[in-house]
C-alpha cells in the first residue's frame, strides 16, 4: 500500500477560511457502506438519521494558543538573532518530566542545545531588541532527530498554557490564510479539556440547538479526550504507508465514559464516532486489552495515557458503528483512517471527487461526511 494512493486533485477554492454560520448549516455528505450509496444533505438532517439509544461519543479537547514567537538567547543573555525575524515556537505536548515540553521550531536550524528562547518579547524587531520582559522563556535541552525539540520552562504545565494563551497564537493549520479572532471560533460547542494544538475540527457542526434536538429525541452522548498533537497532523512522507511512524498523544477516557460505551455494545445500540481522534481513541484502548485482562473484544476500560495507533484500510474495528468526520488532506493518515472506515478505498475515493464534483468545502472549516 502506497501513499500515492490516497492522493487527490482538490481546487484550492474548496479549502475552506472559516465555518459557516449556523455551523449546523454545512453540508454533509451521507455514506452508506453496505450499499455504497451516497446523498446529500445538510447537518442539521442527521437528526433524522439517528435514533433513541444512539451513543454519540465525542472528543471534548480544548485547544490553546500553542503557537508562538520570541527571540532567541544565549544563556549569558547576548541576543544571538542575526535575521530580521522572530522564531516561531510551537508547544506540541508536554512530557513526563514538570515543565519538559516537546516543540517544533521554525527555523530549526538557528536553535542549539543551551540556548534560551524568550516568549514574551513582542518587539517587531528582535535583532535590536532590547527588552527585559522575560516572565516567558524555555531554555532548549535536546533537539531529537525526527526534528522535534525538548524544552525546559520553568513553569507547571498549567501555568505556561496560561502563558501561552497570554502571549501565543491561535494554531490555526497552514491552509487558513487568516486567524480567527476569538479562540472560541476555533473550538467545538462542547470542548472541555486544555490541551489540543488543533481543534477536533468534526465537532465543529455541533450546535447548542442541534444538540438540544438530538437529546430530546434519546441520544445519548459520551465524552473521550485526545489532545491533537502531531500524531493527528503530521504528513506522511514515506513511499509505503507501513514506514510512517505514527507520534504518540494523550488520551483520556474515565470510567463512567467506557460503561456508556460497553453498555451500549452491550445492547446492540450504534456507537457514532466525532472525529478521528475519537475512532482512534475507542479502537486504540480496545486493543490495550493486557492493561485490563478482564477485558473482552468489543469492549473499552478507563484508560489515561499515549495511543499512537495507525489505522490503514484492513483495520478490524471493534468499537465504532458509524462516524462524523470532515474532509481530509490528500495522503494524510486521517483519509486513510476513513478509507479504512467506509471497508472500501475505491468508495471513499469516489465520495472524494464527487464532493469536488458538487463544490463542498474542505478540510478543517469544511463540511461534513457521515459514514454509517
Amino acid at each position: 500500500m502506497y501513499t500515492s494512493d490516497f492522493d487527490y486533485n482538490l481546487p484550492t477554492e474548496l479549502i475552506a477560511q472559516k465555518s459557516v454560520d449556523p455551523r449546523d448549516h454545512s453540508k454533509m455528505m451521507v455514506v452508506n457502506h453496505g450499499t455504497e450509496s451516497i446523498e446529500h444533505k445538510h447537518f442539521f438532517d442527521i437528526v433524522d438519521y439517528l435514533q433513541k439509544g444512539d451513543l454519540i461519543v465525542w472528543n471534548t479537547s480544548k485547544v490553546f494558543k500553542a503557537r508562538l514567537f520570541g527571540k532567541l538567547m544565549a544563556q549569558n543573555g547576548e541576543n544571538l538573532w542575526e535575521h530580521k525575524r522572530k522564531i516561531e515556537l510551537f508547544l506540541v505536548r508536554p512530557m513526563e518530566n514538570d515543565g519538559v515540553w516537546k516543540v517544533l521550531a521554525k527555523p530549526g536550524k538557528h536553535v542549539k542545545n543551551g540556548m534560551r528562547i524568550v516568549l514574551s518579547c513582542s518587539c517587531e524587531d528582535v535583532s535590536d531588541c532590547s527588552c527585559n520582559n522575560e516572565d516567558f522563556f524555555c531554555d532548549v535541552l535536546v533537539k531529537e532527530k525526527e526534528g522535534t525539540i525538548l524544552v525546559q520552562f520553568p513553569d507547571t504545565e498549567e501555568a505556561v498554557r496560561k502563558k501561552a494563551n497570554r502571549y501565543g497564537h491561535i494554531p490555526i493549520p497552514p491552509y487558513v490564510k487568516d486567524e480567527p479572532h476569538q479562540l472560541e471560533l476555533y473550538q467545538t460547542a462542547y470542548a472541555q479539556q486544555e490541551g489540543s494544538v488543533a481543534a477536533p475540527t468534526a465537532g465543529f457542526h455541533f450546535t447548542d440547538a442541534l444538540i438540544e434536538k438530538l437529546t430530546k429525541k434519546g441520544v445519548e452522548f459520551a465524552e473521550v479526550s485526545l489532545h491533537v498533537g502531531l500524531g493527528t497532523f503530521l504528513p506522511v512522507k514515506t513511499e509505503r504507508v507501513k514506514d510512517h511512524t505514527m507520534h504518540a498523544e494523550i488520551v483520556e477516557l474515565t470510567k463512567e465514559n467506557a460503561e456508556k460505551i460497553n453498555r451500549a455494545k452491550r445492547e446492540g445500540r450504534r456507537v457514532i464516532a466525532v472525529g478521528t481522534t475519537t475512532v482512534r481513541t475507542l479502537e486504540g484502548i480496545a486493543m490495550l486489552r493486557d492493561l485490563c485482562p478482564t477485558q473482552t473484544p468489543m469492549q473499552v476500560h478507563a484508560y489515561h495515557g499515549d495511543i499512537n495507533i495507525f489505522i490503514t484500510p484492513g483495520f478490524e474495528f471493534q468499537i465504532v458503528d458509524a462516524m462524523i468526520t470532515n474532509f481530509h488532506l490528500p495522503k494524510s493518515t486521517l483519509l486513510m483512517l476513513v478509507c479504512a472506515f467506509s471497508k472500501s478505498q475505491a468508495l471513499m475515493m469516489e465520495c472524494y471527487r464527487e464532493a469536488v464534483a458538487q463544490k463542498y468545502r474542505f478540510y478543517s472549516f469544511g463540511d461534513a461526511m457521515f459514514i454509517v
